[in-house]
């Protein structure tokens, strides 16, 4: 941009904004992706993982979100996905983070507890005694799926209270790590997609009777309660939350969820008035597919209840419809699949450059070292 251009000038989407304790150049944002160039002890391929993220944090004053990270063994029940820890995760994730911040850019750590969808043969790698576990027993739907991960459908065992405490800890200490430890700016808790807390909020995989299950308030209880967690952990300006109000697969589609998911967005507004920010998934995306949303499917209730404090909109966005969004004062937008191919993405944003096209056969790559579909993808050429 010429010294004669004032911001002013330029649409809200590359103008500067402060999220929590950063103070970021535009609102351009790398969503998390799940791409498992991991080691089969979950933590990342030395060289390739660093050199994903640093390449994406070409554009000094960026924000990237990592890939989600299981928050102990026994949370997991995948192969090849992060952990956090052991000191090789630490280490590994602390190179990730040490160069990130010395392209002048900033990244948030996201966990997560997998919860029913967990391959229980993965859990007995770790340990034999592991079990499939979930806020009830109503197991995950079998789907045959060509395109991503494939969930289990291993009938789960309901938590119990003390267990379900010890949740919340164990979120609370990976948050740690990853901001005392490894060095992250801040965490990104995955409250979306399905997985645990998710499995908790929603009447497709929650049919406690106890202070978790029934109404919406109990529902949300397990949710606030490990918001309220991580955020003592690390502070709520480090602290936040992704969700996805209108999740369709997994069998956890609801024909109404903006009550649930409106109480959860007021307490969080509430309870925790200093977090750094809300994620939420468009309804155009359910999972890792695209869909075509009803008419009455739509985020303007988030952003009724939550703007201008800092939202992060994620799924199917290109850069129309994004320059759009990011109009709305606290949004910013997340990119995912255009990013993957894209290395340099706010650069071409702002510039206007074309894209190059991703290719999804490369997405999911368990443990690959080669930097195949992942640090292969090329740059665009700079003419300024």
């Amino acid at each position: 941009m010429s010294a004669s251009v004032s911001f002013d000038s330029q649409p809200s989407l590359f103008q500067p904004t402060k999220v929590g304790r950063m103070n970021l150049s535009h609102r351009i944002v790398l969503a998390p992706l799940t791409r498992f160039r991991i080691t089969i002890s979950h933590a990342p391929i030395p060289e390739v993982v660093r050199e994903y993220y640093s390449q994406r944090a070409s554009t000094p004053g960026t924000l990237l979100i990592t890939e989600a990270a299981v928050v102990s063994p026994q949370a997991g029940g995948f192969p090849h996905v992060p952990g956090l820890w052991s000191d090789e995760h630490i280490q590994g994730w602390k190179e990730v983070a040490d160069a990130v911040h010395a392209k002048g850019c900033y990244i948030f750590f996201q966990i997560v507890a997998i919860g029913r969808g967990a391959n229980l043969e993965s859990l007995h790698d770790h340990d034999p005694s592991f079990e499939v576990v979930s806020a009830g027993d109503i197991p995950e739907p079998v789907v045959e799926s060509t395109s991503g991960p494939q969930f289990a459908g291993t009938i789960p065992r309901p938590l119990t209270k003390p267990e379900i405490d010890q949740y919340v800890k164990m979120f609370a200490e990976t948050a740690s790590n990853a901001v005392y430890k490894a060095g992250f700016d801040g965490v990104e808790i995955h409250g979306a997609n399905g997985h645990l807390i998710e499995q908790f909020l929603r009447e497709g995989s929650n049919n406690r009777t106890d202070e978790y299950g029934g109404s919406i308030e109990n529902r949300a209880k397990f949710l606030l309660e490990v918001v309220e967690g991580v955020s003592k952990a690390v502070g709520e300006d480090r602290t936040s939350l992704r969700i996805t109000p209108w999740l369709h697969d997994r069998g956890l589609a609801m024909k109404h969820p903006i009550p649930l998911f409106s109480y959860v967005v007021a307490e969080l507004k509430k309870r925790f008035p200093n977090l750094a920010y809300l994620h939420a998934v468009e309804p155009r995306v359910s999972v890792i597919d695209d869909r075509t949303p009803d008419a009455d499917e739509s985020n303007d209730f988030i952003k009724a209840l939550w703007c201008p404090r800092p939202l992060i909109l994620a799924g199917g966005f290109l850069r129309d419809n994004a320059v759009q969004a990011a109009e709305t004062d606290g949004v910013l937008v997340a990119f995912g699949r255009r990013y993957i191919a894209n290395p340099d993405l706010p650069y071409r944003l702002m510039k206007n450059i074309p894209l190059n096209s991703y290719d999804r056969s490369t997405f999911y790559l368990m443990g690959d070292a080669t930097g195949r579909g992942y640090t292969d993808y090329p740059f665009a050429k700079a003419n300024e």
